[in-house]
């Protein structure tokens, strides 16, 4: 049980406390402000921590923020000298360290100095400075500056882990054509929300699942847009791309697309839910391959029953076939997702091991960091991070991991994001998850949009 003197810094800290598991003692917290003084007190099990840290602010936003910081890394001291365990990320349970390292780097600080005293591992400190790296010509605050989403939110069939709103293509069928005409209508209406436009990106779901007629009307909405810019769409599983399709994609100028297979075990693909297998994937990627595509591959790490031999295999077949990009993500399961509802904490075991062996053997094929970004609920305490050959990152995943522009999102569940850099605040714009709903409120959709971004003229 925690009990902390401030409401504001108790769901900060019990994510901190969420970090070494259920089973704790009770944890006593006490904060004290005076002046540009922090001062915590930390009692666990009749021991107590005294902590001290000085930080100039300006104004209720900036004090919150940095009480936030230094509590949690109070409390995680505390735990860490009580359980004599540590974290990979330390008290960091936010979901972009990068962004707190440019943050730090904005203010004149070395970040390397904040990450270490929040307990971060030296691996991780060195990622994040590879990840900057990796991101230089590209990280850029440009004013009206602004990425497309257009999301299809229908797939063959609905995975074991996914905590996204999909739909088994096979039950909701009937909704398709309704829902791109809905589409087809909120892109149309849109148009001059943005200025510079960096990116244009359609994910799912698995974009490819439509037919090849329904396909072509999310391209055509989407064409005006594309032209000269960063194209990517999210081909998804193996067991839907045909050259049909991929004819089309090259057609319309799309210039990335993503493999999905998230393991090569067939084992795996049987016990998540898949309906294709390995094999499926490498008659994929060759198809890929015959086409002018740069090819993204995502791999997760942390699925049900896979051992470290297992996942360690299958970055190694992905490193294999020499994808501009390879994604590692580690399983979080979130409401919604079916393995939520069957396993009540994530252990992590082996993850360790298999992010340690990504990590090694992607260095050393050659390939970057570019973005990472965390979760909670994530086995291990892990990450996700994207990969590139060099030359190659996603500009829409840097875009949008670093929240350094408008996202401009279509589609049902879709989120969008409009930043206000004046006043250092991003807001949030989300359209309804359920399809017919979707379908049925686009005109408010439509008007919330306009609202939020305003009308400027494209440049």
């Amino acid at each position: 049980m925690l009990t902390t003197n401030t409401d504001f810094l108790y769901p900060e800290l019990m994510d901190v406390v969420r970090l070494f598991g259920d089973e704790q003692p009770d944890i006593r917290h006490e904060f004290v402000s005076e002046g540009d003084r922090f001062l915590d007190t930390v009692e666990i099990g009749g021991h107590v921590d005294h902590y001290e840290e000085r930080m100039v602010f300006s104004g209720d936003l900036e004090f919150r923020r940095y009480a936030k910081r230094f509590s949690k890394i109070a409390v995680y001291e505390s735990l860490r000298r009580v359980t004599g365990r540590s974290m990979p990320w330390g008290a960091l349970t936010g979901i972009r360290p990068t962004k707190l390292a440019y943050a730090e780097i904005a203010a004149g600080r070395d970040f390397r100095v904040l990450f270490k005293k929040c307990g971060a591992s030296s691996e991780n400190i060195a990622l994040i400075a590879d990840v900057l790296h990796a991101q230089e010509g590209i990280y850029a605050h440009t004013e009206g500056a602004a990425d497309l989403y257009i999301g299809i939110p229908f797939c063959p069939s609905k995975c074991e882990y996914c905590s996204f709103i999909t739909a088994d293509i096979g039950r909701t069928g009937r909704y398709v054509d309704a829902y791109l005409d809905a589409l087809e209508k909120e892109i149309s209406a849109c148009r001059g929300l943005f200025g510079k436009l960096n990116s244009v990106y359609i994910g799912g779901g698995t974009p490819l699942v439509l037919e090849p007629a329904q396909l072509r009307r999310v391209l055509d909405a989407a064409a005006p847009f594309a032209e000269g810019v960063e194209y990517t769409v999210e081909a998804g599983r193996p067991d839907v791309f045909t050259e049909e399709k991929l004819d089309l994609l090259r057609d319309y100028g799309v210039t990335r697309i993503c493999v999905n297979p998230q393991t090569f075990c067939d084992e795996t693909l049987v016990r998540i839910g898949r309906r294709h297998t390995a094999a499926d994937v490498y008659r994929a990627y060759e198809m890929a391959r015959r086409y002018p595509f740069a090819v993204n591959l995502d791999l997760i790490a942390g699925l049900t029953g896979e051992s470290v031999d297992d996942f360690c295999a299958s970055v190694d077949a992905a490193i294999a076939l020499a994808p501009e990009n390879i994604t590692v993500h580690t399983l979080c399961l979130k409401k919604g997702a079916r393995l939520k509802e069957e396993e009540t904490r994530l252990c992590g075991a082996g993850l360790p091991e298999m992010i340690a062996h990504s990590r090694r053997a992607l260095y050393e094929a050659g390939y970057q960091p570019y973005y990472l970004y965390r979760q909670k609920y994530m086995a291990g305490n892990c990450e996700n991070t994207g990969w590139t050959k060099p030359g190659r990152a996603c500009v829409y995943n840097v875009d949008v991991m670093e929240e350094i522009t408008d996202n401009i999102a279509f589609g049902a569940n879709a989120v969008g994001k409009k930043l206000f850099a004046a006043e250092a605040r991003i807001e949030r714009l989300g359209s309804p998850k359920d399809i017919p709903t979707y379908i049925g409120k686009i005109d408010e959709i439509i008007a919330r949009k306009q609202k939020l971004y305003g009308r400027i003229s494209l440049q």
